[in-house]
């Protein structure tokens, strides 16, 4: 059946977006999914309501439906259909909180696994108001999960005279949680910005999504109390997990 379908009046220009065709359908349905169109156990639209809503060929419509079946929010029933699933678990579970302490308790919660790095990058970018650079700096990468899904991707760059202080923690705990932690060091200023972006393939391949997958993009940079630049760090999140939770007022 086709529910609180707009698309179906507006032919929709796909070429505006370097998304693929069939992502940016199964982003949609899974969006009336998550806003209750269609609620548990209940048939979604046909494939061929789908095809004319979107104006697109069977197999993309296929392809968007296989994704969504793969992410455990419907199955295909022979003869009869596709159907919610019986229980849909809320997708947006992970709440990025913009305060330092929560967020590193956030973080710290999390068992990442740490990814070989053959040759480091160059050190991190210090814009002049961001503070001052450490005299060196120690890179690794590292994927966070959760419940065995892949989440986030993280590339962190830390002030090296840190690990010598807890080697043994930075070697099995996410960095950050660790920084928080130490004893002596006073954090002067942690800040962090967003943009909303799309995955590019080696990110695409760690985090178990299709290229093109929406994602959330955080940078964070934290300063000690001398204004040296401590920990640099560009995080990628799957899109479909993340919620902002700003309270204006705080």
């Amino acid at each position: 059946m086709l529910k609180d379908s707009p698309a179906a009046t507006v032919n929709p220009d796909y070429r505006r977006s370097p998304v693929p065709r069939y992502l940016q359908i199964a982003g949609v349905i899974r969006r009336r999914i998550e806003d209750g169109v269609w609620g548990p156990n209940e048939k979604i639209s046909t494939l061929q309501e789908l095809e004319a809503e979107f104006q697109v060929a069977r197999v993309t419509v296929r392809q968007a439906v296989e994704v969504l079946q793969g992410e455990g929010l419907v199955r295909r029933i022979q003869g009869k259909g596709t159907f919610v699933s019986a229980s849909v678990e809320d997708k947006r579970w992970l709440k990025l909180d913009l305060k330092w302490h929560s967020l590193a308790g956030t973080i710290g919660a999390n068992i990442p696994r740490f990814l070989p790095v053959a040759t480091p990058p160059a050190p991190p970018t210090i814009r002049p108001e961001d503070g001052t650079p450490a005299t060196r700096y120690r890179y690794l990468e590292s994927v966070q999960s959760r419940r065995g899904q892949p989440y986030s991707f993280a590339r962190v760059h830390f002030d090296a005279a840190l690990y010598e202080l807890a080697p043994a923690r930075f070697d099995r705990e996410p960095t950050i949680a660790v920084v928080a932690s130490l004893e002596g060091l006073k954090v002067k200023r942690a800040r962090q910005s967003f943009i909303v972006g799309t995955v590019e393939p080696r990110v695409a391949n760690l985090l178990a999504t299709g290229i093109g997958f929406p994602t959330v993009e955080a940078h964070l940079v934290i300063t000690d109390e001398n204004d040296v630049v401590i920990y640099v760090a560009d995080i990628v999140y799957r899109g479909d997990c993340v919620q902002l939770d700003i309270d204006l007022l705080g």
